[in-house]
Parts: structure tokens; sequence; C-alpha cells
């Protein structure tokens, strides 16, 4: 699978004009603060109710470029229809492994690098009726996140003993705080025929991204932009299970992304088509109503995988 990360890799050449700082080790090519930006961008797939990017990994090493890893937990629910009070959350976590190339000009060196984030998403909205039976209701959403980016440097203390730029000191020991506020609006209908449910969600979310509390100075800015489709079908198989229906699940979801995440991880979607079984506990004095497992492939500009998807309803 070949991935391009242009955005998170853009190399260039770096001198030394003063002699002076000749054994001061730098970044060579783009700077930490452009890779910073990157990794707030991956932190933009992080902050939004995904379901094509909650399980993402991306592996190129034939090329140097990064190994990627997203994950996502989330979900949301509204109280009742006589109080259609909407809320949801997730938690994510990204891994992004860049190697970068220090020199002082006479010497160079690779520095692999790793970037761990973990980031938050609340969201409050508001069901609007758009039919009488309810089945149809339009969903405006308020989100805010909030996330952290921590890096460590992966070599035994290369810089304790060289003369370094601030660049290094942050790969060595850095960290970036970010927030995030925004909002989705949503169009959502769910149709319940007996045994039979068809789910289908229409959405489009747009969060800013800044951070703060950022070591040595490294700031970073970038926009969550991201439209989404999400369709689930739900019938029974005629098998009985825990006295209830087992029920298979056929579910599709495209998402397009917008802004900094187009094209950042080397696509600007991506599809996914799954099936599944679900089971009904309903019967029984458990916490959870309903446990579904489904299998997933996933596609999109220049990559394609299997995922597998455990989810729960309560």
């Amino acid at each position: 699978m070949r991935v391009i990360l242009s955005l998170l890799l853009t190399m260039g050449l770096f001198a030394a004009s003063d002699p002076s700082r000749a054994q001061t080790f730098g970044i060579v090519g783009t700077n930490v603060q452009k890779q910073a930006n990157a990794v707030l961008t991956l932190m933009s797939f992080a902050v939004v109710p995904d379901l094509a990017s909650s399980a993402l990994s991306i592996s190129n090493t034939s090329t140097d470029n990064p190994d990627i890893t997203l994950w996502q937990l989330g979900g949301g629910f509204t109280l009742s229809q006589s109080f259609p009070l909407y809320l949801e959350g997730s938690v994510a976590y990204n891994r992004y492994d860049p190697t970068f190339v220090a020199s002082n000009g006479q010497e160079t060196r690779r520095l692999p690098t790793k970037w761990n984030t973990f980031a938050g998403t609340v969201g409050v909205g508001w069901d609007f009726p758009l039919t009488e039976s309810k089945e149809l209701v339009f969903r405006p959403i308020l989100n805010a996140s909030i996330g952290r980016v921590a890096s460590d440097l992966s070599v035994a203390k290369f810089a304790v003993e060289q003369k370094t730029d601030r660049d290094i000191m942050f790969l060595e020991d850095g960290a970036m705080n970010a927030y995030g506020v925004g909002g989705s609006v949503m169009l959502d209908w769910e149709s319940h025929r007996g045994d039979n449910d068809i789910d289908l969600e229409l959405r489009y979310t747009n969060i800013y991204l800044r951070s703060f509390g950022t070591s040595y100075g490294i700031g970073a800015s970038s926009a969550a932009q991201t439209a989404s489709l999400y369709a689930r079908w739900r019938a029974p198989t005629g098998l009985r299970a825990l006295d209830r229906p087992v029920r298979y699940v056929l579910e599709l979801s495209h998402s397009h992304y917008f802004g900094s995440q187009a094209g950042a991880l080397g696509f600007d979607y991506l599809t996914t088509v799954g099936t599944g079984l679900e089971l009904d506990t309903s019967a029984h004095e458990v916490f959870v109503t309903r446990i579904r497992a489904v299998v997933r492939y996933v596609f999109g500009n220049n990559v394609s995988g299997v995922s597998f998807g455990f989810a729960a309803s309560f």
C-alpha cells in the first residue's frame, strides 16, 4: 500500500552560514513548526466522530514514510422523543512516527521520533422533528474538543552531549495541548418496522483546533471539516439466541474530508462497507440491550484494508 504524505514529510536542504554555529545540530529541511501543524491535522481526524477513520493504520517503511495509527471510540444518543436532547462523546488516540534528519553542517544523523496524541470530543444538540412520526429529525450540535500531543525522541539521549536548536529540544521532550470549538448539523432518519430497522445519517462537522501551553514556543492550528453519510440495515436471520431473534447487519459509510484534512494522509475520502451479526440481550437483566460485531472493508484514494468493529446499544 503506497500512501504519499507530502504535507508531513516535505524535505529541503539546510546550510549553516555562521561558522560559530557549525557544531549546533538542527533539523534538515522543513522545521518542526510545520510538522506540528501536520500533527494537529492528524488530531483533526480524532476529534470528529467518524466511522471511516475510527480505526486506521498506515505503514510504508519502504519509502521512509512514517507509521500512523488512528483509533477512536465514541457514541451518541437522544434522551427521549418528549425531551429530544442529543448527547455525544468520543475519545481517540493517534500515533505518528516520523523520522527527521539532524545535521550540524558536518555530520548527519537520523532521528526517529514518536508523537502520541490523545483527544476527546463532546457534543450537545437538539432534535427538531421534520415528520409527524418523528422518524426524520434535523439535529444541530455544538462540539468542543481537548487534546494533547507529546513528543519523545526515541534515541538514547542523542541531544544530551550535543548543542541543539529548539526543534530538537521539542522532539526530545516536547508537548503541545490543543482545544477545539465548532459544531455539526445532521439529518437523521430512523425507521423501525418490527424486527427490521433502517438508520440513515447525513452529517457535516466543522471544528477549529488551536494549540496552547506548548513547549519551546511551538504552536499550531488546524480545521477539522468532514462530511459523512452512514446507512445501516438490520433484519432477522431466522436464528434465535438469548430468547430474541439474531439479526444480520449491513452497513455503508462514506466520509469526505475538506480543508486541512484533504490529502493529509494521501486521500480525501474513505468508504466502508460492512456486514455482521447483532444479538438482542433485552430479555435479560444486563446493562446493554444489543451487541453488534461487524467486519468492514475500507477503501479510498491510495488506501484499502479490512477492519473489525464492536458496538453496543444501551
